[in-house]
């Protein structure tokens, strides 16, 4: 905060952004700030210029900083592929990544340096990897290879929000509920929300619930079949 107030109008940015964020596992030991003029004055911290604009600014723990998408962008010059799917997937697992958000910026920032290694990061990170968060998921993956049916990506990134599980080939996704991830007047909201956005991208969303996962696993196996076959 020092830092930024003494570069007075800048926002943490690039490596100290990256720590803010949690994408980087110790903290560096340089301060990082981007403000829209150039400082000719020496100072005891790396000051960037850019006029960046307000999708790419934000505030985290009260300290003005570079959004995550731009963070990541920022950090990404001179990095390798695998290197910034590292830093992606720890905004991701810090729920703070938004693959729509990282390619509007890709689209606006054309001449960045960070462009590069970030667009081969993102056509690499597409979760086939069979990543599960809870044990739910876990029980839903289980069954669906249990049944011979295709398996799907988990916690898949598409039309700007994540599903738990997505058949790219199909166009169809599952939304795993429990009450208490979807008991609040807010994600009551957020769902339908998620499910408009869902269908002007044409991708058909169903939802199990862990009660039915229990005590239905063959209704949810037979619903999900038929769910393909139709789709495809």
């Amino acid at each position: 905060m020092a830092a930024v107030l003494a570069a007075y109008p800048s926002v943490a940015s690039h490596w100290s952004a990256a720590w803010l964020w949690g994408l980087l596992q110790s903290r560096p030991g340089t301060l990082h700030v981007t403000c829209p003029l150039t400082r000719r004055s020496k100072r005891p911290f790396v000051t960037h210029t850019a006029d960046l604009p307000p999708a790419d600014r934000t505030v985290r723990d009260g300290i003005p900083v570079t959004s995550p998408a731009r963070t990541i962008l920022d950090i990404s010059v001179g990095s390798r592929p695998r290197t910034v799917g590292r830093y992606i997937e720890r905004a991701d697992d810090a729920k703070v990544f938004d693959l729509r958000e990282m390619r509007e910026l890709l689209d606006r920032c054309k001449g960045h340096r960070g462009v590069a290694p970030v667009q081969a990061a993102l056509d690499a990170y597409r979760p086939q990897r069979k990543f599960t968060r809870s044990e739910f998921e876990r029980r839903f993956l289980e069954l669906v290879r249990g049944a011979g049916l295709p398996e799907p990506a988990m916690n898949f990134f598409v039309a700007g929000h994540e599903l738990d599980a997505y058949w790219e080939d199909a166009c169809f996704g599952v939304e795993l509920d429990t009450y208490e991830t979807h008991g609040s007047r807010l994600s009551f909201e957020e769902d339908r929300m998620r499910t408009d956005e869902f269908l002007h991208a044409e991708i058909i969303v169903t939802r199990v619930t862990e009660n039915r996962l229990d005590h239905e696993p063959g209704a949810v196996v037979d619903s999900l079949r038929r769910h393909l076959a139709r789709l495809r």
